[in-house]
């Protein structure tokens, strides 16, 4: 089987510190070079795949901000499509513009919706709902005003982490810093808690850091920047408890299924897809305020570790979610 896979050109695939959808794209085109399958990776010119690269660009616009993010998005995209018959499906991980494509070409296209950045996009998604394939990434995180063929959790190479049994005491946030990912909340949660709180991520909100986190960091409230893979397995592995005090829906939650794999614990506000990635009282707690979040904190030591690494790596391998893929690549192709 001959399977493209279209990645976004902001960031290198896999990124070298964020680009969660880019990192997706990578577990998908390795896992799928293991299964046998002929692929190729259309993705920066900087790109690592042990299958074949197309690129039209060096790099990623946010890593080389002289490139237009539009014109290059056009260039990227349009490379693949005018190749579409070279290859029997195409796994497209960028969103609703690809789909523009779709009507014009012969071969079949699944897309990953990673999530909507605004039910303004919904319409493209509408427009192609009964030609295309769609999977969700999870259960909440569906359009009614759609039709999905699946939902496949987003895989993690396992091999990229490490069970850690005997963690420090810090609690850790480990994500972007914006309002809807709930730094300042976290703060809040570390100094009720009365614990050290290490904070690792790209600055995304440069005026929420300024007003809400800075001028809390302290010997006790750290950030730490933005945390590339080699640092990220021990930080999230030595990790008392994760906090993921979210204030959006979110449609997945890396950190979250990342932090478990190590074994590490994960409180968060049960909004979007957390009942789904954790099992509340079993590999973390659903909350849904600050206090109940220390409430929580101070409850960490029923969970054993152990069952949170169980449970991650059964439901968010990399291993699984691409053959959750290939069949459904079956499934079209017959």
């Amino acid at each position: 089987m001959k399977i493209a896979v279209l990645a976004p050109v902001a960031w290198r695939t896999p990124p070298r510190h964020y680009g969660p959808w880019e990192q997706i794209a990578s577990n998908i085109a390795e896992g799928l070079i293991k299964l046998g399958a002929d692929v190729t990776l259309f993705a920066t010119g900087d790109s690592i795949t042990s299958g074949k690269l197309d690129a039209v660009c060096a790099s990623g616009y946010e890593e080389n901000r002289s490139q237009d993010a539009k014109v290059l998005e056009c260039l990227h995209i349009s490379n693949l499509m005018e190749k579409a018959n070279e290859f029997d499906i195409i796994h497209n991980n960028f969103d609703f513009l690809p789909l523009t494509y779709s009507g014009l070409i012969k071969t079949p296209m699944l897309t990953t919706i990673h999530g909507f950045s605004s039910p303004r996009i919904i319409p493209v998604y509408k427009k192609y709902n009964h030609t295309g394939y769609y999977v969700s990434i999870s259960n909440a995180d569906r359009s009614p005003e759609l039709d999905y063929i699946a939902t496949v959790y987003n895989g993690l190479d396992t091999n990229d982490f490490e069970f850690y049994p005997n963690p420090d005491e810090y609690l850790l946030y480990f994500g972007r810093i914006h309002p809807h990912k709930g730094t300042a909340e976290a703060i809040a949660i570390a100094r009720k808690s009365k614990r050290k709180l290490l904070i690792a991520g790209l600055i995304q909100d440069e005026n929420y850091y300024r007003e809400k986190v800075e001028p809390l960091l302290s010997h006790d409230i750290q950030y730490l920047g933005n945390a590339g893979p080699n640092d990220r397995k021990q930080l999230l592995g030595k990790a008392f408890a994760l906090l993921h005090p979210i204030s959006f829906d979110e449609p997945f939650g890396m950190s979250v299924a990342e932090a478990m794999l190590c074994g590490t614990p994960v409180i968060a506000f049960n909004r979007g897809s957390m009942p789904e990635l954790i099992k509340d009282g079993e590999t973390g707690f659903l909350v849904n305020t600050v206090d109940e979040a220390v409430y929580a904190v101070n409850s960490i030591g029923s969970i054993k570790r152990v069952d949170c690494y169980h449970w991650a790596s059964s439901q968010f391998s990399c291993d699984k979610m691409t053959g959750d893929y290939f069949e459904l690549y079956k499934r079209i192709l017959s």
